[in-house]
């Protein structure tokens, strides 16, 4: 029996835009899920090499979780996250504003802040190693010298490596956010600040009830793609400091790393990957629960 008419129009419309989305969703399938699922299957068994060799279930996990760093990694991931919030998450909100409040020269200011983020990230890590080496050669304490400090240990010091690492972090990435809010903070109706400006409404109430407001949603989005991406730190701790000094910054891919490709053992690199997904797909929904988004 054939479905009227009007059952079958709605598919029919839709037809251009699966055919549209077709070549994404099979990028996304190949390249995200498909290597994801692979990940899995290999946490699950025993292998040389790619080979695999026997099903072994769960026991990749039980190994990795009594690895003597993986506490540690797990620490550090998260504190890497807390301080790229403290750190990192505001920087660019705040230039962003102040970017968008010049009238004249802005463009050279969007470019100077943008201009880190074209710099390959291991030649920055490499510079700011440079910057942040203890003792009497490192730039910093040369710096410091001429005013009297004595030379600090900077990266040395465990309970200064995690900040350290994650200033790198926005001082690279900061201006690549930056031109996000800027977009954002200028698709705002410019009567909202003529009218609280007529109000009596000085800088600071503006930016209290109507820029924050109004670029809301995006620094939700912006905020969760940061903890996705600071959850995921390798080379920096990696370069600068080799996850020390006595674990203090190792990270949880750095640990990924090393039983990939110091150990070889790609099952339980695997598992520790699955176990990463599994956190960031936790927070993520945590997250998206506790905030849902507000309507303008």
């Amino acid at each position: 029996m054939s479905l009227p008419g009007k059952y079958k129009k709605p598919f029919i419309n839709d037809v251009p835009g699966w055919l549209m989305m077709l070549p994404s969703v099979l990028l996304f399938v190949f390249f995200v899920w498909e290597p994801l699922l692979e990940s899995v299957r290999l946490s699950l068994f025993h292998a040389q090499g790619m080979r695999l060799i026997n099903f072994v279930g769960l026991d990749n996990y039980f190994v990795v979780f009594n690895h003597p760093d993986f506490i540690a990694a797990i620490r550090n991931t998260f504190l890497y996250t807390i301080w790229s919030l403290v750190i990192g998450f505001l920087v660019p909100i705040v230039l962003a504003i102040l970017i968008n409040e010049i009238r004249r020269g802005q463009s050279v200011f969007k470019i100077g802040v943008y201009l880190p983020s074209i710099v390959p990230g291991m030649a920055i890590v490499f510079m700011w190693g440079f910057i942040f080496r203890p003792g009497p050669t490192g730039i910093l304490n040369i710096l410091l010298n001429y005013i009297g400090v004595e030379p600090q240990p900077w990266l040395t010091n465990p309970q200064w490596t995690i900040p350290l690492i994650v200033l790198t972090l926005t001082w690279k990435g900061a201006g690549a956010t930056t031109l996000l809010y800027i977009a954002g903070l200028q698709s705002i109706d410019p009567e909202l600040y003529e009218a609280a400006i007529i109000d009596g409404a000085g800088i600071v109430k503006r930016i209290k009830h109507i820029t924050i407001p109004q670029i809301y949603n995006l620094a939700r989005t912006l905020l969760i793609l940061q903890i996705i991406a600071v959850f995921q730190i390798l080379y920096e701790p990696l370069v600068l400091t080799n996850g020390g000094p006595n674990n203090a910054s190792i990270s949880i891919m750095q640990l990924v790393f090393k039983y990939a490709f110091e150990k070889y053992d790609y099952p339980k690199a695997a598992a520790v990957s699955v176990v990463v997904s599994i956190i960031l797909v936790a927070l993520t929904a945590i997250y998206s629960k506790m905030n849902k988004p507000k309507e303008y």
